[in-house]
Protein backbone atom coordinates (compact mmCIF):
# COMPACT_ATOMS: atom_id res chain seq x y z
CA UNK A 1 0.00 0.00 0.00
CA UNK A 2 1.37 3.39 -0.95
CA UNK A 3 1.66 5.79 1.95
CA UNK A 4 1.58 9.53 1.57
CA UNK A 5 3.95 11.87 3.35
CA UNK A 6 2.52 13.03 6.68
CA UNK A 7 4.24 16.46 6.42
CA UNK A 8 5.33 16.21 10.04
CA UNK A 9 6.04 19.18 12.25
CA UNK A 10 9.15 17.31 13.44
CA UNK A 11 10.11 15.17 10.43
CA UNK A 12 12.69 12.47 11.12
CA UNK A 13 13.61 12.47 7.43
CA UNK A 14 14.80 16.08 7.73
CA UNK A 15 17.07 15.30 10.69
CA UNK A 16 19.05 12.62 8.85
CA UNK A 17 19.51 14.29 5.46
CA UNK A 18 23.26 14.87 5.04
CA UNK A 19 22.83 17.64 2.45
CA UNK A 20 19.74 19.37 3.88
CA UNK A 21 17.87 18.48 0.68
CA UNK A 22 14.82 17.74 2.80
CA UNK A 23 13.32 20.88 4.26
CA UNK A 24 10.11 22.06 5.88
CA UNK A 25 8.48 25.19 4.52
CA UNK A 26 6.89 27.81 6.79
CA UNK A 27 3.46 26.56 5.65
CA UNK A 28 4.35 23.07 6.96
CA UNK A 29 4.90 21.29 3.65
CA UNK A 30 7.94 19.00 3.71
CA UNK A 31 9.74 18.95 0.37
CA UNK A 32 12.99 17.81 -1.25
CA UNK A 33 15.43 20.03 -3.14
CA UNK A 34 16.26 17.68 -6.01
CA UNK A 35 19.44 19.61 -6.76
CA UNK A 36 20.79 18.74 -3.30
CA UNK A 37 19.52 15.16 -2.93
CA UNK A 38 22.27 12.54 -3.22
CA UNK A 39 19.89 9.60 -3.21
CA UNK A 40 21.64 8.13 -0.16
CA UNK A 41 18.35 6.79 1.21
CA UNK A 42 18.86 7.96 4.80
CA UNK A 43 15.48 9.72 4.71
CA UNK A 44 13.80 6.62 3.29
CA UNK A 45 15.02 4.59 6.25
CA UNK A 46 14.21 7.34 8.79
CA UNK A 47 10.60 7.89 7.68
CA UNK A 48 8.33 5.89 10.01
CA UNK A 49 5.50 6.15 7.46
CA UNK A 50 7.40 4.55 4.56
CA UNK A 51 6.37 7.53 2.45
CA UNK A 52 9.67 8.00 0.61
CA UNK A 53 11.46 6.09 -2.10
CA UNK A 54 14.41 6.45 -4.41
CA UNK A 55 13.41 6.72 -8.06
CA UNK A 56 15.11 3.76 -9.72
CA UNK A 57 13.41 3.28 -13.08
CA UNK A 58 12.48 5.05 -16.26
CA UNK A 59 8.82 4.34 -15.46
CA UNK A 60 9.03 6.45 -12.30
CA UNK A 61 10.81 9.17 -14.27
CA UNK A 62 8.16 9.09 -17.00
CA UNK A 63 5.39 9.45 -14.41
CA UNK A 64 7.20 12.34 -12.72
CA UNK A 65 7.74 14.08 -16.07
CA UNK A 66 4.09 13.61 -17.03
CA UNK A 67 2.96 15.15 -13.75
CA UNK A 68 5.41 18.04 -13.98
CA UNK A 69 4.38 18.85 -17.55
CA UNK A 70 0.80 19.26 -16.36
CA UNK A 71 2.05 21.66 -13.70
CA UNK A 72 4.30 23.48 -16.22
CA UNK A 73 7.39 22.66 -14.18
CA UNK A 74 10.76 21.87 -15.70
CA UNK A 75 11.86 18.44 -14.55
CA UNK A 76 15.39 17.23 -13.98
CA UNK A 77 16.50 13.63 -14.11
CA UNK A 78 14.93 12.10 -10.99
CA UNK A 79 16.48 8.67 -11.27
CA UNK A 80 18.62 8.09 -8.20
CA UNK A 81 17.06 10.78 -6.00
CA UNK A 82 14.33 10.64 -3.39
CA UNK A 83 10.70 11.19 -4.24
CA UNK A 84 7.56 11.65 -2.12
CA UNK A 85 4.27 13.53 -2.01
CA UNK A 86 4.75 17.29 -1.76
CA UNK A 87 1.05 18.16 -2.08
CA UNK A 88 1.64 19.23 -5.72
CA UNK A 89 3.83 22.07 -4.47
CA UNK A 90 4.43 23.74 -7.86
CA UNK A 91 0.66 23.83 -8.33
CA UNK A 92 0.12 25.37 -4.87
CA UNK A 93 2.87 27.95 -5.40
CA UNK A 94 1.46 28.95 -8.79
CA UNK A 95 -1.94 29.47 -7.17
CA UNK A 96 -0.46 31.45 -4.28
CA UNK A 97 1.34 33.69 -6.79
CA UNK A 98 -2.10 34.49 -8.25
CA UNK A 99 -3.48 35.31 -4.80
CA UNK A 100 -5.47 32.07 -4.56
CA UNK A 101 -6.12 30.13 -1.35
CA UNK A 102 -5.03 26.46 -1.24
CA UNK A 103 -7.88 24.25 -0.08
CA UNK A 104 -10.49 26.76 -1.24
CA UNK A 105 -9.46 27.63 -4.78
CA UNK A 106 -9.12 24.54 -7.01
CA UNK A 107 -6.27 26.11 -9.00
CA UNK A 108 -4.16 26.22 -5.81
CA UNK A 109 -5.24 22.90 -4.28
CA UNK A 110 -3.41 19.54 -4.61
CA UNK A 111 -4.77 17.29 -7.31
CA UNK A 112 -5.54 14.44 -4.89
CA UNK A 113 -8.05 16.71 -3.16
CA UNK A 114 -9.48 18.13 -6.37
CA UNK A 115 -9.99 14.81 -8.13
CA UNK A 116 -10.81 12.38 -5.33
CA UNK A 117 -13.93 10.58 -6.60
CA UNK A 118 -14.95 9.59 -3.08
CA UNK A 119 -14.65 13.18 -1.80
CA UNK A 120 -12.54 11.74 1.03
CA UNK A 121 -9.54 14.08 0.85
CA UNK A 122 -9.39 17.67 2.08
CA UNK A 123 -6.51 20.12 2.06
CA UNK A 124 -6.20 23.43 3.82
CA UNK A 125 -4.63 25.60 6.49
CA UNK A 126 -4.67 23.87 9.88
CA UNK A 127 -3.79 27.20 11.53
CA UNK A 128 -6.95 28.82 10.16
CA UNK A 129 -9.78 27.84 12.53
CA UNK A 130 -12.31 28.83 9.83
CA UNK A 131 -10.86 26.52 7.17
CA UNK A 132 -12.81 23.45 6.13
CA UNK A 133 -10.05 21.08 7.30
CA UNK A 134 -9.95 22.73 10.73
CA UNK A 135 -13.72 22.42 11.06
CA UNK A 136 -13.63 18.77 9.99
CA UNK A 137 -10.93 18.02 12.58
CA UNK A 138 -12.80 19.91 15.28
CA UNK A 139 -16.21 18.38 14.52
CA UNK A 140 -15.12 14.74 14.17
CA UNK A 141 -13.12 12.15 16.03
CA UNK A 142 -9.74 12.07 14.31
CA UNK A 143 -6.49 10.12 14.56
CA UNK A 144 -2.99 10.68 13.27
CA UNK A 145 -0.71 7.81 12.34
CA UNK A 146 1.94 6.83 14.86
CA UNK A 147 1.40 9.98 16.85
CA UNK A 148 3.33 8.44 19.76
CA UNK A 149 6.58 8.88 17.79
CA UNK A 150 6.48 12.64 18.40
CA UNK A 151 6.72 13.64 14.73
CA UNK A 152 3.43 15.55 14.97
CA UNK A 153 2.03 14.51 11.57
CA UNK A 154 -0.14 17.06 9.77
CA UNK A 155 -2.39 14.46 8.13
CA UNK A 156 -5.55 13.57 10.05
CA UNK A 157 -7.93 10.66 9.51
CA UNK A 158 -11.59 10.91 10.49
CA UNK A 159 -12.73 7.89 12.48
CA UNK A 160 -16.09 6.56 11.23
Amino acid sequence: MTMSCMHCEKPTCLEVCPTCATYRRPDGIVDIDLNLCLGCGACVVACPYQARSIAVSDMMLAQAEKKSQRANVKNKDRIGVCTKCNFCLPHIDAGLAQGLKPGSDPEATPRCDRYCLADALYFGDLDDSESEVSRLIHDNKVVRMQEELGTNPSVYYIVP
